[in-house]
């Protein structure tokens, strides 16, 4: 969803929506020694005109164009920031500085209601839930404030494509450009140690 974007957000400026946030996460993962590919591509464009409806699917045939490219990658994290009441500030501090909270966000690819879905088969669930827990209980034992939960949905969201996929939602409109990109520096930190 490129087209998320923050309170202090400049209209045009993808540096300082979630792109700009995924860009800094890709600096600070270099910094570790991991080799990134940031794809920057807006998947919720049609025409001109925010829509959502088919994010997922645009977004899965340049993924696995990518994949298919680079097959060595072993994670696929997708950052997002949360939809939240204008009055609600997610917001912690880390090391002096004003931090977007976090929450890590798995699909199940199945519904109390409908049960499990089938055309969004996942053999990867685990594996990602696993990846998900690891990560928040690194970040949590340093710094316990900044994760908000993990978040359990019905369907798939692309996690399918790696053992190791996270869809992460950094703060959420009513965070600070800065209070996101903050939010990479411990996140940085706790992914390198899970994947250490």
């Amino acid at each position: 969803h490129s087209q998320e974007t923050y309170v202090d957000s400049r209209t045009g400026d993808s540096s300082t929506t979630v792109v700009g946030v995924g860009a800094y996460l890709k600096e600070l993962l270099e910094g570790y020694g991991y080799s990134v590919c940031h794809v920057t591509d807006s998947f919720d464009l049609v025409d001109g005109k925010v829509d959502r409806n088919e994010a997922y699917s645009n977004a899965r045939e340049r993924l696995l164009d990518i994949l298919e490219e680079h097959p060595s990658i072993q994670v696929v994290l997708d950052v997002h920031r949360d939809g939240v009441p204008e009055s609600k500030h997610l917001v912690t501090e880390v090391d002096g500085r004003q931090t977007a909270k976090i929450m890590f966000f798995n699909g199940l690819s199945q519904t109390r209601n409908v049960g499990k879905i089938t055309y969004l088969e996942n053999p990867y669930i685990k594996d990602n839930l696993a990846f998900s827990f690891q990560t928040e209980y690194i970040t949590d034992s340093m710094y316990p404030d900044l994760c908000r939960c993990i978040y359990l949905k019905g369907y798939r969201y692309n996690l399918d494509l790696r053992p190791q996929s996270m869809l992460v939602e950094v703060g959420a409109q009513t965070n600070t450009v800065e209070e996101a990109k903050n939010a990479m520096i411990p996140l940085a930190e706790a992914l390198h140690k899970v994947l250490q």
